[in-house]
């Protein structure tokens, strides 16, 4: 399955009063597994900044002076994306000046979702963690034990690898990075939460990982139980004798709260 997790930075908050791109940046993930492609462009917006804005960003007018305007790298960014599933944190927000942007480039599909899926990992944390603050920098700093400003200096470079991490923490853990893809009941995990995703998007696999997760837990149960390793473990690859525990991160949720 592939991936690319996307962010962007704007002269402000409204593209239908014309604010535009100034950043674009994506990070491929293959198979939950960053491959170190990435897609990164200042852009020229032939506008001003909004104070508020820069504040946010840091981004001057006078260093985008001389960047080349989003429609000149639009064809190369389509084709970094192109059949991808996009993951971006308030997607909508990304997506609403990239369709704006698309659209005038003229060479490209007037929207996003005409070329990629688009996966919101702010919806999918409000899901996951209702009544909870849900800010990239509270993501990081629940399921990763770190900050958004811990990251890499440009707001952001950190930004799209604190989603990428969040990401991968939130739909089957940190751990499933560092596994090689042909050990056979990782390689499983994999293919299960890919199925997963192509029935039911972000709930599909939400849900895969919360089936997995009691499937371990009953597991356990029936080790105790035996007092020593069932007949399905003793059926399963050696390799899952070294996986973590399952955590209690997919516990059922009920609807989403606002962001906070």
């Amino acid at each position: 399955m592939r991936q690319v997790v996307l962010d962007t930075e704007t002269t402000g908050l409204e593209p239908e009063l014309g604010h535009r791109v100034i950043e674009i940046g994506c990070i491929e993930v293959v198979n939950r597994r960053r491959t170190g492609r990435v897609f990164h462009r200042y852009l020229r917006p032939d506008r001003e900044i909004d104070p508020g804005a820069l504040q946010v960003h840091g981004i001057t007018a006078e260093f985008l002076a001389g960047q080349p305007r989003f429609e000149e790298v639009a064809v190369e960014w389509l084709e970094f994306v192109r059949g991808a599933e996009l993951v971006i944190h308030n997607a909508p927000f990304d997506v609403a000046f990239l369709d704006a942007r698309a659209g005038a480039a003229g060479r490209a599909p007037g929207r996003v979702g005409e070329i990629c899926a688009v996966l919101d990992t702010l919806a999918l944390a409000r899901q996951l963690h209702p009544g909870q603050r849900n800010s990239l920098d509270a993501l990081c700093k629940r399921l990763l034990g770190g900050q958004l400003a811990a990251r890499p200096a440009r707001r952001a470079a950190r930004t799209r690898t604190c989603c990428s991490e969040v990401y991968l923490a939130m739909t089957g853990g940190q751990g499933a990075l560092t596994l090689e893809s042909g050990r056979g009941v990782d390689r499983l995990e994999r293919d299960g939460a890919t199925g997963a995703a192509a029935a039911g998007g972000a709930r599909g696999r939400a849900r895969y990982y919360r089936e997995l997760e009691a499937h371990e837990l009953r597991l356990a149960a029936l080790d105790r139980a035996s007092g020593g390793r069932t007949v399905w473990r003793l059926a399963e690859p050696s390799a899952v004798s070294t996986r973590r525990p399952p955590s209690r991160r997919f516990a059922p949720s009920g609807p989403g709260s606002p962001r906070t």
